[in-house]
């Protein structure tokens, strides 16, 4: 079989696991490869597992912020440009260009290399983007949303993932803050909804009151 293949320019695979097996992780495999790529200017952070995108102006401290996250154990997946592309019609995935792998840009400071610094238990080569955060200079009179039941969303490579807005401004903690939304996010697929919980709360209040 090998010489037939040979002889007529077939390529042959070979592996320990069964034909099926293979054959799915080959296409796995190539459609990562050959997926359409864009660049997106932020960081993205695994996050307990899961991949979160930061956005936000230049300035506002996305990068700071993505070191903050590291020191409390999450890992950096990309800093500044993020490679996305899908790999199906709802898994959008993230990865560092080659340039900039495990490297995060600090004002002041300079460019640091997170794996020498932290270990390798700190970066991840890719993740799957599941959350994004957009940070926004906070303006008095500017509307956030305050009960969670927003359902803003961003679309890139024609997957739409959910995104949550915070307002940054002095003195808060804008890392604990990600890290909240990203396991309330979490809980939320899992069929835990603090926000339906309040609203479920408030509604049988004032019907309560009503009937006194």
């Amino acid at each position: 079989m090998l010489r037939a293949a040979k002889e007529n320019g077939v390529c042959v695979l070979q592996g320990h696991n069964g034909t099926s097996t293979l054959s799915g992780e080959m296409s796995w495999y190539l459609n990562a490869q050959l997926a359409e790529r864009t660049s997106v200017h932020g960081v993205l952070v695994d996050i307990y597992g899961m991949g979160v995108l930061i956005q936000g102006d230049s300035g506002i401290g996305k990068s700071e912020t993505g070191l903050e996250l590291v020191k409390r154990g999450h890992r950096l997946v990309a800093d500044d440009r993020v490679d996305v592309y899908a790999k199906d019609e709802e898994t959008l995935w993230g990865e560092p260009a080659e340039i900039l792998r495990h490297l995060l840009e600090i004002r002041g400071v300079g460019i640091i290399d997170v794996m020498s610094l932290y270990g390798a238990s700190a970066v991840r080569n890719s993740s799957q983007v599941q959350l994004a955060i957009y940070l926004e200079n906070f303006e008095k009179g500017k509307i956030f949303d305050r009960l969670g039941n927003g359902n803003e969303e961003i679309e890139l490579q024609g997957v739409k993932i959910p995104c949550v807005r915070i307002p940054v401004k002095t003195g808060r903690n804008v890392s604990i803050v990600i890290e909240a939304a990203a396991m309330n996010y979490r809980a939320k697929q899992m069929g835990f909804d603090a926000t339906k919980t309040f609203e479920d709360r408030l509604t049988k209040l004032i019907s309560e009151n009503g009937e006194k």
